[in-house]
């Protein structure tokens, strides 16, 4: 038997990336990809829970850099969307201190790509606009 409903949620809107360090995330996400903070908050009876989020400038969903439940890092992975892929892999590779893929080739139909992996083994992949058909 199959129902119908309406439901209640309308975007995209926090992806989540468990990290060892949120400091160190943090300064990942701000000073290498250029992020803004969205969202810093302790919480909890002591404080002792943090909610960290950030997100390129403009963007309307968010990437919550959380504690691990397990302990250990997951390595999931997003995207980002870029207005020159080729730009960004280049400044990127000129920092020296990134674990960052080769430069993109352009494959027909396909938007040029490229990921980079955070501290913990999470992947951004840079998206570039896709190519008219």
């Amino acid at each position: 038997m199959t129902t119908t409903s309406t439901t209640t949620l309308t975007q995209l809107a926090t992806a989540m990336f468990p990290v060892h360090d949120q400091d160190a995330a943090l300064a990942f996400y701000t000073d290498v990809l250029g992020f803004e903070v969205r969202a810093d908050v302790r919480f909890g009876a002591q404080g002792e829970h943090r909610w960290l989020e950030v997100a390129p400038p403009g963007s309307a969903a968010r990437l919550a850099l959380t504690p691990p439940t397990d302990g250990r890092p997951s390595g999931g992975a997003i995207g980002v969307d870029s207005t020159d892929v080729l730009a960004e892999h280049a400044r990127l590779a000129a920092r020296g201190d990134v674990d960052l893929d080769p430069a993109p080739e352009p494959f027909p139909g396909a938007p040029l790509t490229f990921a980079l992996r955070d501290p913990d083994g999470n992947t951004v992949w840079v998206v570039g606009a896709t190519p008219a058909a």
